[in-house]
């Protein structure tokens, strides 16, 4: 088997730091011993998720059931598993679904669950999607590594430490049903000379256990948080998605693969073509209640395109429907409202198409409101009914509706892209539909409809771009980054020291991100909020104050540095919120052999220079390196920028610098 993997090669185009053929050897063992059932040094075959079927734990029950295995070749960069146990007496099928990546030390697993037989199964309960255990050896200890999940605040994604020393035991949920509300399910666990990074890929009510023993073991569980549920016959539910990433040496150059792996295997290709960094107007906080009017909005437009500003996509946000009296959060009558866009969404979308750029429009079909369409006509949808509530994806008819309904809409409209919002917390309607031996069931039909609705509207337009958003950041889990990207990392965007926090935390985990700018802020603020993709507009002040000289510098600027921020990140200083510190990020794309630095003083520093070693470049090869404020150049050789460092002098608080390095040929 290993044979025949290693001869399927490797070669996916990587933007930054690459696996050692030691990690990769590790990624093969373990599918080995897991996948396929063949021996393989350092894994076992033992079981690496778990269950109770019938008050009987899964460890005990499928070495009695019957198991096939089934390997493929779906393309030159996978290899793809299936593995089947079937409990002859009642017909419980067991299927796990597993891929080892062959250009990088990463497998993954969705386990299914079906009834086959005639019969109502015994319980299924405490359904883990992962449960396996991990040994170090005797002079290291266990270290899990991760960030904090979105709260809307400045400490959203702040990268977090937890040791695991014996008997000591971690448990981690998001909250509310949305998967990076509060925690985020990504784990870096180190020990001895590497480790493993695992995460949960569950749009729904996650948790997970790190659980030490008294000696050199630690178990690592986790999976959807409640299930307890029989299947009818016929029926087939499905778990969470579970990705390990094995790695030697560094936790950062860890991330850094985890990050390649992730442009590589899951950001979004929209048209088959990689995503490029974006440029995004958005006039929303102009309006009261979000309510855009046509006439000002295009009046808005056509003073950008005058100005010459560089944006690729209008962004109309929340509020062009019918949502009178409430405002933009009166959700549910997904129809252009006439009165203040008499001819549609498509006479700013043609606008905007002839200039060249696309139209990305903002919905949020999944929470009703009282007296909206979906709670008078279809209320059998609506978890609530008439009140409003949570539209019910589960349900297969709604789910038909709503993908033909959004998706004619965006043909008569013009929309190129689409943006999806959720803001309310699903988890107690889930919970509160579901008898006593169904728990869980209506979360997992909730979750399978959610992407089931996204991969039809994506398979009817394959260019279609599509941005997660949930209040923010709070539903930025694996399964939907693969479906879409976050062009709003976070509804809080409210200083600029948050705004470096916010760049440094999450880009350890999602390569491509977004974030928001407003107007009347300065270079200093622009600078620390550019990200692969970045919106901006103005303020309840409009857009006649606006300094356009600095927004076509600004703008220019992100075109210019953009595609540097896709490929390895190196925090050259601490994390940390204080007014009165530094904070200075490397990006460097090793595949170009160019990178940025950008270096951020704050308010309250009393420093005014700094020298930084920068990390990933090639010591023997010489770089100019061009400060983007004066386009003055110098030549200097990668040694002296790793191990002398770069100078840095920033002589007013609070401010930014920008430098470009190239490598010369």
């Amino acid at each position: 088997m290993l044979a025949f993997i290693a001869a399927l090669g490797i070669g996916c185009l990587v933007h930054g730091a690459a696996p050692t053929p030691g990690e990769m050897a590790t990624a093969a063992e373990w599918a080995a011993a897991k996948f396929a059932g063949e021996s393989a040094p350092g894994f076992d075959g033992a079981p690496f998720f778990s269950f109770t079927y019938g008050g009987k734990a899964s460890a005990d029950l499928l070495p009695s059931w019957t198991v096939t295995r089934a390997v493929e070749a779906p393309d030159a960069h996978r290899a793809r598993h299936t593995v089947t146990w079937t409990d002859p007496e009642t017909g419980l099928e067991v299927r796990c679904e597993g891929v080892r990546y062959l250009d990088f030390p990463t497998v993954e697993w969705t386990l299914h669950f079906r009834n086959t037989g005639a019969a109502d199964t015994p319980l299924l309960e405490n359904l883990r999607a992962v449960d396996t255990a991990f040994r170090r050896d005797p002079h290291s200890e266990f270290l899990m590594r991760t960030i904090r999940g979105d709260n809307c605040t400045p400490a959203s994604y702040e990268p977090l430490e937890t040791p695991l020393p014996p008997k000591e035991n971690v448990h981690l949920a998001c909250t509310g049903g949305r998967p990076t509300q509060e925690t985020f399910p990504g784990f870096n666990i180190a020990w001895g000379g590497g480790g493993v990074i695992c995460a949960l890929g569950w749009p729904g009510q996650w948790a997970a256990d790190f659980t030490r023993d008294d000696g050199e073991t630690l178990r690592v569980s986790g999976g959807q948080e409640e299930t307890r549920f029989v299947l009818l016959p016929g029926e087939a539910v499905r778990g969470p998605l579970v990705v390990f990433q094995f790695y030697t040496g560094d936790w950062l150059r860890a991330q850094n693969v985890w990050r390649a792996w992730m442009l590589a295997h899951n950001t979004p290709a929209p048209g088959g073509r990689p995503l490029a960094p974006m440029r995004s107007l958005c006039n929303g906080n102009f309006y009261p209640n979000l309510m855009t009017v046509a006439g000002p909005e295009r009046a808005f437009i056509e003073r950008h395109l005058a100005e010459q500003v560089d944006f690729t996509c209008w962004w109309q946000d929340a509020g062009w429907y019918p949502c009178d009296g409430p405002g933009w959060p009166k959700t549910g009558t997904w129809e252009v409202d006439r009165g203040r866009f008499p001819g549609g969404l498509r006479e700013l979308s043609d606008l905007v198409h002839a200039h060249g750029k696309s139209v990305l429009v903002w919905f949020e079909p999944e929470r009703v409101h009282e007296g909206t369409w979906l709670a008078d006509e279809r209320p059998e949808w609506v978890h609530g009914g008439r009140k409003g509530g949570l539209l019910d994806l589960g349900n297969p008819a709604c789910r038909e509706w709503l993908t033909d309904h959004v998706a004619g809409l965006m043909d008569a409209e013009g929309i190129d892209h689409y943006r999806q919002d959720f803001n309310m917390d699903p988890l107690p309607f889930w919970r509160g539909a579901d008898p006593e031996d169904r728990r869980g069931l209506t979360e997992i039909r909730h979750v399978e409809g959610y992407l089931a609705y996204w991969d039809a509207l994506r398979a009817r337009r394959p260019d279609m771009l599509i941005d997660s958003c949930a209040s923010g950041g709070r539903r930025n889990d694996l399964e939907t980054l693969r479906r879409a990207v976050p062009l709003l990392r976070s509804d809080w965007y409210w200083s600029e020291a948050g705004q470096q926090c916010l760049t440094y935390g999450l880009s350890l985990w999602i390569p491509y991100h977004g974030t928001g700018v407003i107007y009347d802020h300065d270079a200093y603020w622009w600078r620390s909020s550019m990200a692969p993709e970045m919106s901006f507009g103005p303020a309840a002040a409009g857009v006649e104050k606006t300094d356009f000289a600095l927004l076509r510098k600004m703008t220019a600027e992100h075109r210019r540095i953009a595609p540097c921020l896709l490929g390895d990140l190196y925090p050259l200083t601490p994390y940390t919120r204080d007014e009165g510190a530094w904070m200075v990020l490397q990006f460097d794309r090793p595949d170009l052999g160019t990178g940025v630095v950008r270096a951020f003083r704050r308010a309250e520093s009393v420093q005014e220079s700094a020298r930084v070693p920068l990390r990933g470049l090639d010591p023997e090869a010489a770089y100019t390196v061009t400060d983007l404020d004066t386009d003055e150049s110098q030549s200097l050789t990668g040694r002296d920028l790793t191990e002398k460092g770069l100078s840095l002098v920033l002589p007013e608080r609070p401010s930014a610098r920008v430098f470009l390095y190239e490598r010369q040929r």
